[in-house]
């Protein structure tokens, strides 16, 4: 069976009922039967907040979604209410090359179809939001540019929730041909309303934080802002409604809070703060993940959404896979149904440097758990275990895929005990008071474990005025790719003798933190030759096909 042949197998309980389950007392906005938006409304516990992440991931991914829905359905299965908090799907990638993020097998979040497509049309509110701001900047312009915006200096850019590479270099204009310039468009979970969304800890601060968003630099080299162009509260009225998370369940009937999704490669990878805050106050554990490897989002969820949502996590837990040890064991594709304990052993490197950043580097309590596939072996998976026994680290093999809740009882118990143990030496990695240059080579050196970090011309002009608008003592952001500890895609496994090259900063004045972009990521993604989007079907009674 596919992923949505057996999330449409399993009978969904009313949504009223998981709001029964959760306690929530305020006033549901109902999108149907198996959809809701909440209020923001905070109960009275303070649950444990563990944090599922990953081993650097190839473009199949490693589950980690999967197994955070199955893992929260095994602590309610032993007694533990557990709050799933999770980020909601991008269209790009689900038309793209990686498909949906509710999970995967009996271990979803449902109804799988609403939530992979427009879900409660968040995305579409943040779309339009950062497009708003766009056409008054221009508008603007058009209208005498009283603020004397320098079209040559514009900070702020269009967005689209699809891949699309036409659309990273494009030329915008209206009737008066002088005010032609040239624009760029991320996709959607790039865009700085993402972020501010995901950061904002009420409304009043949203809207805040949304007129602190630099637009542009004028001609005297002065930062101009939303809050110049009076948008903040248009912007607002357009995400009043996106600013609510949704609440859906699991196909195990586990409460899963949906709010909002950057990408990790590209943005700071987490739901948002307001979210998992909420699911805290309602659950005794809550299960979040963060985006790709623990270089990306576990690293952002730590320096980046802990460090301003005032969060401090009891455990985290690393998920690998056989097939994705054995790619960065060397493996190709092609040779990957085939058993390779050694490549399994060589790749482990990749694991161990990510454990090593979580235990050593953060200092949180880790649990490494060995998401199933029916084509690993016994070898294969008992090579694994007894690596790590080496380390006296104990690896737990979870199935969540195939049996759910039940294939992760005994990752739930170790996570249980993980979180029994003080999490008072939980640290960041940086001072964000520090200098620019020197908050990211201790992520470049520490995290990704390079010799060091190299600046373009282009990025050490941008460091200048970065400094010297005062905008050096924020939260550092880098994009760069997910398939490598380093910036080059190809550097698989745990490389060394590498540097980190910094080829441009952006401000983010609005979020409150600086990106760096490493090596070529860009933030508008491109479809691949052959997308999920063409293999989906779609019948006269609506019933889908291709879509996972």
């Amino acid at each position: 069976m596919t992923d949505l042949e057996i999330a449409n197998s399993v009978k969904l309980k009313k949504i009223k009922k998981i709001v029964k389950k959760l306690k929530y007392k305020g006033d549901v906005i109902y999108y149907g039967k198996y959809k809701a938006k909440l209020p923001i409304k905070y109960g009275k516990k303070n649950g444990k907040l563990i944090l599922v992440t990953a081993i650097n991931p190839t473009k199949f991914g490693i589950g980690k979604t999967t197994v955070a829905i199955g893992l929260a359905d095994a602590l309610n299965s032993i007694g533990k209410k557990t709050v799933l908090a999770l980020r909601e799907p991008s269209l790009g990638p689900v038309f793209g090359i990686k498909g949906g993020a509710t999970g995967g097998g009996f271990s979803q979040i449902a109804p799988m179809e609403d939530i992979n497509l427009h879900f409660n049309g968040d995305f579409h509110a943040i779309t339009s939001a950062n497009n708003l701001l766009c056409s008054l900047i221009d508008n603007h312009i058009y209208f005498g540019n009283e603020l004397n915006i320098d079209k040559n200096n514009i900070l702020f850019h269009r967005c689209m929730d699809l891949n699309d590479r036409a659309l990273r270099n494009v030329i915008v204009a209206n009737d008066k041909e002088e005010i032609s310039r040239k624009e760029s468009f991320s996709i959607t979970a790039a865009s700085e309303i993402m972020a501010i969304m995901c950061l904002a800890s009420d409304f009043n601060d949203l809207k805040e934080r949304l007129g602190n968003i630099a637009v542009a630099l004028n001609t005297d080299g002065k930062l101009v802002y939303a809050k110049d162009l009076n948008a903040q509260e248009s912007m607002a009225i357009l995400l009043k409604d996106a600013f609510m998370p949704n609440l859906v369940q699991s196909l195990g009937g586990t409460p899963a809070i949906v709010h909002l999704g950057p990408f990790a490669n590209i943005a700071h990878g987490c739901n948002s703060i307001v979210a998992t805050k909420m699911a805290m106050s309602y659950g005794d554990y809550v299960v979040t993940e963060a985006g790709f490897g623990a270089d990306l989002g576990a690293e952002k969820f730590f320096d980046v959404k802990c460090r301003v949502g005032n969060l401090k996590p009891n455990a985290v837990v690393i998920v690998a896979t056989i097939g994705a040890l054995k790619l960065h064991g060397g493996v190709t594709f092609k040779n990957l149904s085939k058993e390779n304990v050694d490549a399994v052993i060589k790749g482990m490197d990749n694991l161990l440097a990510h454990i090593d950043n979580i235990y050593n580097e953060f200092k949180i309590q880790t649990v490494v758990t060995l998401n199933r596939y029916k084509t690993d072996t016994i070898e294969e998976i008992n090579a694994v275990i007894r690596e790590l026994e080496k380390y006296n680290i104990k690896c737990v093999v979870n199935d969540v895929w195939g049996k759910g809740g039940e294939g992760a009882i005994e990752l739930a118990k170790e996570v249980v005990e993980a979180c029994s143990w003080d999490n008072s030496s939980f640290r960041f990695i940086y001072d964000e008071n520090s200098p620019i240059k020197t908050k990211i080579k201790a992520i470049a050196t520490q995290i990704y474990g390079a010799k060091g970090v190299k600046y373009t011309d282009k990025a050490e002009e941008t460091i200048k005025l970065l400094n010297k608008l005062h905008y050096n003592k924020t939260p550092i952001v880098i994009a760069k790719t997910q398939y490598s500890l380093s910036d080059d895609p190809k550097l698989i496994n745990r490389p060394t003798n590498f540097y980190i090259t910094i080829r441009d900063l952006e401000l983010k004045s609005g979020a409150g933190f600086v990106v760096a972009l490493a090596g070529d990521m860009l933030l508008m993604p491109g479809l691949s030759r052959k997308p999920n989007a063409v293999n989906m079907k779609i019948d006269e009674n609506y019933k889908i096909e291709g879509l996972f």
